[in-house]
């Protein structure tokens, strides 16, 4: 008997053993699989909406927006058909994505070909030189008037062009500062034209609030209603069912809207992060969102994340009968009225607005939506958002913690507790959309200023946000 207990020891330890091997196995093939093909989709969304939502010569742009971000990057190549407007890229020569420009929906991941028309790239305006906001034309720098600082407005907008185009350094691409909706000043940097649309990133979530806001008067939507009830009939997804069997039934529209949902989700953009495998990994960013468990009860804890901006964008999906009234929503209730025609929110190839990350527009327009939001949704003689947007934005998602420096989709930047630039001496009603790599919108209602700034920073040390909202601001009166 003994004899035979050696073996069955060795069973014992190989079968105990299998659920590390295979989870080993099964990281492995992640990095294996899973990375490269969410670079290689990286590559191809990245330069197709360069290429044919912003209109710029494609044949830079994989040097200029991609390689830089990691040297692992350079195993990718891409092709361009600029008949069909897509790209493809390749990692190693394997992986292969490729993205599409759809119309109404940006570039497109993985998505079929259109027959639909798609207007061409945006060129630059006919009304380039009438004032802002009909036009793209700063006020000259002669009538600015006496109360503005001149030489320090000045120095800090050349401090923030120091290094662009220079991947390395603070790769400054555009600027805009608006004062009592004057455009004070419209800079871009040397190789893009001041109306070439600029990816804001993370600033989409800022958007993606102002639509749903809207888009809850428009439709009668209680924002205290639960996510499970809040969709049209025949327009929930899959997630919606499985939601109802569980505790996340309890979880509000307004909990997604000031990022306290509960879900067991985290913000984690190394590459094989959940942030890379939503935007490249997975069709349906809602749905990767939505898979996400219960962690702590829902209105109770704040943690910012892309995935709850996304399944914020699945809601308003909801709300339509069907989805070309959908996707073109952006354009019409928002874009168009104000102005902002190079604006474009892009989908996934599921059909969702990626509402955390993929907002596309120029400088002047970024400043649009800033003045909006500064003028709590009116615009000249309408009210393009329903009165209480700014309140949302003012109001911290939790009265203690972290989330006192955030608001509805919105960064409040000045707040003297938790605001990200509460050392710099922002007035404490300053709030901001904030994207990766170095995009931010400041806006100061208290002094009446929208400050843009939009760039490719790879590097963070090389671009201090809150150093530059608070040199502009100095620069400024402050009644």
């Amino acid at each position: 008997m003994a004899s035979e207990s050696v073996p069955i020891k060795r069973v014992l330890l190989i079968v105990s053993g299998l659920p590390l091997v295979l989870l080993v196995i099964a990281s492995a093939a992640l990095l294996y699989f899973a990375i490269p093909r969410n670079a290689a989709g990286m590559a191809a969304k990245g330069v197709c909406s360069a290429a044919f939502v912003a209109g710029r010569p494609w044949q830079k742009l994989l040097a200029q927006d991609v390689l830089p971000a990691s040297p692992v990057l350079g195993l990718i190549s891409i092709d361009v058909d600029e008949t069909a407007r897509s790209v493809t890229a390749r990692f190693a020569g394997l992986f292969g994505r490729t993205a599409v420009l759809l119309a109404q929906r940006g570039c497109v991941l993985d998505a079929a070909p259109s027959t639909a028309p798609i207007a061409p790239a945006p060129q630059a305006r006919a009304q380039n030189e009438q004032p802002w906001p009909l036009g793209e034309a700063a006020v000259p720098v002669a009538q600015w008037g006496a109360d503005v600082d001149t030489p320090a407005l000045q120095a800090a907008l050349d401090q923030a062009f120091v290094g662009a185009g220079d991947p390395s350094g603070a790769n400054a691409r555009g600027l805009a500062v608006v004062h009592k909706g004057r455009l004070l000043a419209l800079r871009s940097a040397p190789g893009f034209a001041v109306d070439t649309p600029l990816h804001g990133w993370s600033m989409s979530k800022t958007v993606t609030g102002m639509l749903l806001h809207k888009l809850a008067a428009d439709t009668q939507l209680s924002l205290d209603s639960p996510v499970v009830s809040a969709f049209a009939p025949g327009r929930e997804p899959a997630w919606v069912a499985i939601w109802r069997g569980d505790g996340r039934k309890s979880i509000l529209v307004s909990d997604l809207l000031y990022m306290r949902d509960g879900l067991a989700s985290t913000e984690d953009y190394q590459p094989w992060g959940s942030v890379p495998q939503m935007l490249w990994g997975h069709a349906d960013v809602a749905a990767y969102a939505a898979a996400a468990a219960l962690q702590a009860a829902p209105g109770t804890r704040w943690r910012y994340l892309s995935a709850t901006a996304n399944l914020l964008a699945g809601v308003a999906r909801g709300r339509f009968k069907n989805d070309a009234d959908y996707w073109s929503y952006p354009s019409k209730a928002l874009f168009e009225p104000i102005g902002a025609r190079s604006a474009v929110l892009e989908s996934d190839s599921a059909g969702n607005w990626v509402g955390s990350s993929y907002v596309w527009a120029s400088a002047a327009d970024w400043a649009r939506l800033g003045q909006l939001m500064l003028s709590d949704g009116r615009w000249g003689d309408s009210q393009v958002l329903p009165p209480g947007w700014l309140k949302k934005a003012e109001i911290p998602s939790t009265a203690q913690g972290e989330g006192q420096g955030y608001g509805a989709m919105t960064w409040r930047i000045g707040d003297p507790q938790a605001g990200s630039c509460k050392n710099y001496g922002l007035p404490p009603d300053t709030l901001a959309m904030i994207g990766h790599w170095g995009q931010i919108i400041a806006m100061a209602p208290s002094r009446q200023t929208v400050i843009v700034r939009l760039g490719w920073t790879f590097k963070r040390s090389a671009f201090d946000n809150c150093a530059l909202v608070a040199q502009v601001l100095k620069a400024l009166p402050r009644e």
